[in-house]
């Protein structure tokens, strides 16, 4: 009674990944390999693993493997001299996994937000089973949510580059949903809160397999630091002159946010931009008023403060050459006030 079904092949437009639109067979949570029955395939992992945990510093590190089937990797990832644990959704493989003494659970990660029990882990592995999943995004990120900060992946899938280069055309079956190539790959992996570190095509170039960590956030602690020394620089430097003898020049954004965040309202007389359209205006949330180059002879002022970012020296330059009536310039740059 058994018969084919047409699948529907289509690709992203946008970032070129290959799917099938068809609905995942059944059993798309577990994990069915034939490494058992290869012997050059596991003297091929045993060296991999080998190599991966001594460069990325991971013995007696906690390592997840998503979708451990009976355990055949995993028990190779112990014997490299890691600490391993194991997901997987078939009740029999993970029966098989606990009587050979893994620490395996029955679980499948299909949300961004999934918790493990034993998390969080140093690093995670995931061998030929991301295809199978219905959103790869959801549990890449699901993944994520499980790692210390900064941790090591290890991600294999299927090398669609090969297919191409060989009209495979025999490699779409309906339990791969998705066909990744080293673009499509790495885009994906980037996407969903990963470092690609490095890809590779392995075993007779049938897999793309990509080492990534996961990525750190910016690091925005010091920004607060920054913000009181600039600020305590500028109002030093105010002081010398006094109250409304020091103009600024710059009425771009920086300038206008460093204003507003440095608390210069009604420190400084007014704001110099050559731009027309900026003048006759007011800086946003400080209310000082935006004026022409101009100003500095029918209004003058002590001190200017050049905020101008890469136009800077040059203005510098032009207030020095055509304002005498300025007795002093400094120049807002990234490693503060300088005075020139």
């Amino acid at each position: 009674m058994d018969k084919g079904e047409d699948l529907d092949v289509f690709q992203c437009e946008a970032c070129g990944l290959v799917q099938i639109c068809n609905e995942p067979v059944p059993y798309y949570k577990e994990v069915v390999r034939a490494i058992a029955f290869s012997e050059e395939m596991r003297a091929y992992r045993r060296d991999q693993f080998a190599v991966w945990v001594k460069k990325y510093a991971l013995r007696g590190k906690k390592v997840l493997e998503v979708g451990c089937g009976c355990g055949e990797y995993l028990s190779l990832l112990n014997a490299a001299g890691v600490d391993g644990y194991g997901i997987e959704y078939a009740p029999q493989s993970v029966a098989d996994c606990i009587a050979h003494s893994l620490h395996v659970t029955r679980d499948y990660i299909d949300k961004a937000d999934s918790t493990l029990a034993s998390a969080p882990f140093d690093a995670f592995a995931v061998f030929n089973f991301m295809e199978h999943w219905p959103d790869p995004n959801a549990s890449l990120r699901g993944i994520a949510h499980n790692l210390t900060e900064g941790g090591i992946g290890l991600v294999e899938v299927p090398n669609f580059d090969m297919i191409l280069k060989k009209d495979l055309f025999t490699e779409f079956i309906s339990d791969h949903l998705f066909y990744f190539t080293r673009e499509s790959l790495e885009t994906t992996l980037r996407l969903n809160g990963f470092e690609v570190v490095e890809v590779n095509a392995i075993w007779h170039d049938y897999i793309l397999s990509a080492v990534v960590r996961k990525r750190v956030p910016s690091d925005v602690k010091t920004f607060a630091a920054r913000r009181v020394a600039i600020t305590n620089e500028i109002t030093d430097y105010i002081q010398c002159f006094g109250v409304n003898r020091v103009a600024i020049w710059g009425a771009g954004h920086q300038a206008l946010a460093a204003i507003a965040l440095l608390g210069l309202a009604g420190k400084v007389r007014y704001v110099v931009d050559s731009a027309p359209f900026k003048q006759n205006k007011f800086t946003p949330a400080s209310h000082i008023p935006i004026v022409a180059p101009d100003r500095l002879v029918n209004d003058p002022v002590d001190a200017v403060i050049v905020m101008a970012a890469s136009y800077s020296d040059e203005v510098a330059r032009v207030i020095r050459h055509q304002y005498s009536g300025v007795r002093s310039v400094a120049i807002l740059r990234d490693t503060g006030l300088e005075r020139i």
